[in-house]
């Protein structure tokens, strides 16, 4: 009888909420949301949670055979992977908690009011619990989810850390050779006016500005190389192979991975405090279990006992209708978690192309000013205009020129950082 019973136990299905647990291999009928109504879904084994195969099937916007890909590639082999430790720890909970239906056994020592030492071995068997075993395999599971998720998002953010790493490499490289070129040609108009000031016929005055702006620039190159060796030394900390030699920005795919991270995390919580609010409204219901006790002796004995964690008090009917609104509250959080995932999306997907807008009249402006350029150059060389009018209008092609690079790289993080929101930057099943 104990063993039929405790069949019944492990496969009972929580009382009001006719939800039973998601990674049964047993076919189950559950309540899910289309367009304002319920539906029937079947549960297969192959797919019993959603949350796992919605991370395991999760794409990489990142495309292959770019530097961005051998980023990606190098920060997740070299990995601590602290979450999937904690996954694996979850896991192992899960396992656990399946056999949570079979009978406990364990000793009692007890002192009798004679002073005699009573030793006894006790088989416990549960019943009937109000679906508290299923609600905790049930919350085994949600633990797994959940972690799962930390997963999935400490891969996104390792490689997002990583790309922004790489990208402010590239941005202060190319802001370096930029401002190595304008050196070298203001470095020209200098060896010129130091020619006419030798011969009287420029002022000295106009050749000490030049000279302090030929100073200014050395120092911001000096700057952008060093920023350029930060960033390069914290990218290869995070690796186990230098990526000094790569270069090159990389695409992405214009492509949605899904829902956000934020939302599967938001659901893995909301099955994780559904499963304890059921475990909680059982633990103030009566429940039966099955007891058998054998002693030192050979005495047996066997009995069924009403169980219960929580006695009845005035504020019992408070706590089973705070339990019953746990369901209402999940929910909106996951809705609040959609909604602000869906608002970051939308405003980063604005100053992207707000960015990219930007950077195309930027690279606009920069060939005028190139023109304008050229133009004085050659008045320059006819007579007609002085070294000083020249160089300042190729100060105004140089600040074009770096304008261009700026909104150039602040389109590239942004794209990043939409891929981040989106939690498209690390594969799910490479994760």
């Amino acid at each position: 009888m104990i063993a039929i019973t405790a069949m019944m136990a492990g496969c009972s299905t929580d009382i009001g909420e006719g939800i039973v647990s998601r990674f049964r291999s047993a076919e189950a009928t559950i309540p899910a949301e289309q367009d304002g109504g319920v539906r029937k879904a079947v549960v297969r084994q192959g797919d019993a949670s959603e949350i796992i195969s919605a991370l395991q099937t999760r794409p990489s916007v990142i495309i292959s055979g770019t530097p961005y890909a051998r980023v990606s590639h190098a920060v997740i082999a070299s990995d601590a992977r602290v979450a999937e430790a904690e996954l694996r720890v979850a896991e192992l909970r899960a396992e656990a908690a399946q056999k949570n239906w079979m009978p406990k056994i364990g000793p009692r020592v007890s002192l009798t009011s004679l002073g005699d030492l009573v030793a006894e071995m006790v088989v416990n068997q549960v019943l009937f619990d109000n679906g508290r075993k299923v609600a905790e395999r049930d919350l085994a599971k949600a633990d797994v989810e959940r972690a799962a998720v930390q997963l999935v998002e400490d891969g996104n953010r390792r490689v997002f850390e990583a790309l922004s790493l790489y990208v402010t490499a590239e941005e202060s490289r190319d802001l370096s050779l930029h401002l190595d070129r304008a050196y070298d040609d203001m470095a020209k108009f200098e060896w010129v006016l130091q020619q006419r000031v030798q011969g009287g016929v420029s002022n000295t005055s106009d050749l000490n500005v030049l000279q302090q702006k030929l100073a200014s620039i050395r120092a911001r190159s000096a700057e952008a190389q060093e920023a350029e060796a930060t960033a390069i030394a914290e990218l290869n900390a995070m690796t186990a192979l230098s990526l000094t030699d790569l270069r090159g920005l990389g695409g992405l795919r214009d492509d949605a991975a899904g829902e956000a991270l934020g939302v599967l995390r938001a659901r893995a919580e909301r099955e994780q405090a559904l499963a304890m609010a059921r475990i909680e409204r059982a633990g103030h219901l009566p429940g039966l279990a099955a007891t058998g006790t054998v002693n030192r002796h050979g005495d047996t004995g066997a009995g069924l006992e009403v169980t219960t964690d929580s006695l009845f008090g005035l504020g019992t009917l408070a706590e089973f209708k705070a339990i019953e609104a746990t369901k209402e509250t999940s929910d909106r959080k996951v809705a609040e978690a959609r909604e602000i995932a869906d608002r970051h999306i939308a405003s980063q997907q604005s100053k992207l192309a707000a960015y990219k807008r930007q950077a195309g009249e930027a690279k606009g402006l920069t060939a005028a000013a190139k023109q304008n350029l050229d133009m004085f150059q050659r008045q320059f060389e006819g007579g007609q205009r002085q070294v000083m009018d020249v160089v300042g209008t190729y100060e105004t092609y140089a600040r074009a020129l770096e304008t261009e690079i700026e909104l150039k790289y602040k389109a590239a993080r942004a794209e990043l950082e939409l891929a981040r929101l989106r939690g498209a930057l690390a594969e799910g099943g490479a994760i």
